[in-house]
């Protein structure tokens, strides 16, 4: 199936709007109580917002056809959006830690606590649908920066959940110290997921090969075509470009075909591979099974 980038943006915009009410509950819900558990929570969203804007403004560039200055497209625009939103979720654990801290060797206690425990339940339930929309969205169109927004929401309604759970325990226990720590603890989880989402964004700028299960779909193909017509195959490689992925394979074929059967065979691959993995750019180099050359360009530098 074909897919239209320029439509992933309705998901930022859905993004930016849950961001937007969210922070507007959670500092509600901190000025209401004073909770500083309530507060990272707040600031958590304000990060959901930043990133929100930069993944909109991602998804417009790589939504862009291909030019003479990018014949491959743009869309690996969408890593520097996850990047940004990786390094800006450390920035919030960071900012999240030094409150905290400041506020277990400073405690204050909570009031109004039914009320916060109820606007943050509400905005965490609007964090969660939210992000299970992003996660379809991401997942069907191989967006890892709508998959990025869709894993720091979660967090954003873990992370509520801990929160709510710290102060509940205030509450019952008339110990503040639980409010800070659970703060924390929040920090610490949100750094293990800045962390996961730059490493994945890295991964991406190199170049990184397509997941084993999709190699091993492009292999199928090709292997029916190994037995069906006789050919050989070598010299796969594959890698993703968020939306678009890319496959190169020489296919070897009987020396005594004509360039018409040739061609006519890789156009037959091409397509079976194209409808095997949707959004899949390929290209195929068709070479003689007899000649020994034809095994000798299997690396990246031939001949060196």
């Amino acid at each position: 199936m074909s897919i239209a980038p320029g439509s992933l943006t309705r998901f930022a915009w859905l993004s930016i709007a849950a961001a937007v009410v969210t922070i507007g509950l959670k500092a509600g819900a901190y000025v209401v109580t004073g909770s500083v558990g309530l507060l990272s929570d707040a600031l958590e969203s304000l990060v959901n917002l930043a990133a929100a804007i930069v993944a909109l403004v991602v998804l417009t560039v790589a939504a862009r056809p291909p030019d003479d200055d990018h014949a491959y497209g743009h869309t690996k625009a969408e890593y520097f959006s996850s990047g940004v939103e990786g390094a800006l979720i450390l920035v919030a654990a960071v900012s999240i830690a030094y409150t905290a801290i400041e506020r277990l060797f400073n405690p204050q206690p909570i009031d109004a606590v039914g009320l916060g425990l109820i606007i943050s339940v509400i905005a965490s339930a609007i964090n969660f649908g939210v992000a299970r929309v992003l996660m379809r969205a991401g997942h069907h169109h191989h967006s890892i920066t709508l998959e990025a927004d869709a894993h720091h929401l979660m967090t954003d309604v873990w992370t509520s959940v801990g929160v709510v759970i710290g102060v509940a325990l205030v509450a019952f226990t008339g110990w503040d110290w639980f409010d800070p720590v659970i703060a924390l603890l929040v920090a610490v989880n949100i750094v293990w997921t800045g962390v996961q989402i730059l490493r994945r964004s890295a991964l991406g700028l190199l170049d990184t090969a397509l997941p084993t299960e999709e190699r091993l779909t492009v292999m199928a193909v090709l292997g029916r075509y190994v037995e069906s017509d006789g050919i050989q195959y070598h010299a796969l490689r594959t890698r993703q470009a968020a939306t678009r992925r890319f496959v190169s394979v020489h296919i070897l074929v009987p020396g005594s075909w004509t360039v018409f059967h040739g061609h006519h065979l890789l156009d037959r691959i091409e397509e079976d591979v194209r409808k095997a993995l949707p959004n899949t750019t390929i290209f195929t180099h068709l070479e003689p099974i007899e000649d020994p050359s034809s095994f000798t360009d299997q690396t990246l530098d031939p001949g060196r």
